[in-house]
């Protein structure tokens, strides 16, 4: 079964440990409701910085990465259909779905 990248922008902080806890546990109720279809749960992920050729830039880039999951989804219409009752939705943020290519 192919397995699909879910790469999240966007959202934001917990503001407080009840809204964190709040937060988690729609997270976790989201991953609960995808079964065996979760091969990585993931997780958030801090500043990052873009290297090119020309050098390296500090900003996170044009959309700075807020966090990943990898799950496993019969075709990409899955996957999307899937990824479309993500909390991450709720908070202004999206979900990038692309297909982790066999090599």
């Amino acid at each position: 079964m192919p397995k699909f990248m879910y790469i999240y922008h966007g959202g934001k902080a917990p503001e407080s440990p009840e809204e964190g806890a709040e937060v988690m546990a729609a997270w976790n109720a989201w991953f609960e409701g995808m079964g065996a279809a979760v091969v990585d749960g993931g997780n958030p992920a801090g500043m990052s910085k873009s290297v090119s050729a020309s050098g390296v830039a500090e900003d996170g880039g044009a959309n700075p990465v807020s966090g990943y999951s990898l799950v496993n989804a019969a075709d990409h219409d899955a996957a999307v259909e899937m990824a479309k009752t993500c909390p991450i939705l709720s908070d202004g943020g999206t979900v990038e779905v692309a297909e982790a290519m066999e090599m």
